[in-house]
């Protein structure tokens, strides 16, 4: 769990992903779309993968992965990211993080 939040906390947005998940990358291409450039973190290339993993579920996802934290807070999954977005909300919590 230590390396997750340490991960969450050092880059603004973290993506908490695997390789061969498509809502992973679905969630990483809508940020990017949004002018962000999210830190993606690969679990299934992480010889702590299965743990973090873990760690993630203990913390809230309802799905290891996609698993979004923005400003070191944990925001969710595809769910909670697509909920926000057609809210409106997401693009609030990605203004300090927009790319130039």
């Amino acid at each position: 769990m230590d390396k997750v939040q340490r991960m969450a906390s050092e880059h603004g947005v973290v993506i908490f992903s695997k390789s061969t998940c498509c809502l992973c990358y679905a969630v990483t291409i809508l940020f990017r779309d949004l002018g962000v450039d999210p830190y993606v973190h690969e679990l299934d290339h992480d010889s702590d993968g299965k743990d973090m993993e873990k760690a993630l579920m203990r913390m809230g996802c309802n799905t290891s992965v996609p698993a979004v934290f923005i400003g070191g807070k944990l925001v969710g999954s595809t769910n909670e990211v697509m909920s926000l977005h057609l809210k409106g909300s997401l693009i609030q919590l990605l203004k300090p993080y927009l790319s130039d």
